[in-house]
């Protein structure tokens, strides 16, 4: 079974949506079976948005990434990593469509709900990256 991993976001977290994207995920036939509540700190955020460094945004990631505990979850099933990105929608929440997570509850590119692995390889490094 592929794993995928998915942070719940700031934004998540702040308007009580934790449930209802969990819930989704489940019933897509997904299984959690790794999930904590932590603090993410700038080394972290360094390492795990490495690719967005260079960017003038960065630094706004960063703050908003740490403004709150977010939720870190690995979900389990075929597919996962596709699957997951597909029940989310496009990353700017203003693109996705209606009846996915982040058409559904998103508001922007940043404030999206959850990030989510983009490919089995990348669940790989970033499961490892958060669940020690």
């Amino acid at each position: 079974m592929e794993k995928s991993l998915i942070i719940l976001k700031p934004d998540c977290m702040q308007r009580k949506l934790v449930g209802q994207v969990i819930s989704r995920l489940e019933n897509a036939g997904l299984k959690p079976i790794a999930c904590k509540i932590m603090d993410l700190d700038d080394d972290l955020l360094r390492e795990h948005y490495a690719h967005l460094a260079h960017l003038p945004f960065f630094p706004e990631i960063v703050e908003f990434m740490s403004s709150t505990p977010v939720m870190v979850m690995i979900f389990e099933g075929e597919n996962a990593a596709e699957r997951v990105r597909n029940i989310l929608g496009p990353t700017d929440s203003q693109k996705a469509p209606a009846g996915t997570i982040r058409g559904d509850f998103g508001l922007d590119k940043m404030r999206n709900i959850a990030h989510a692995s983009d490919s089995k390889d990348s669940a790989e490094k970033e499961i490892a990256r958060f669940f020690k």
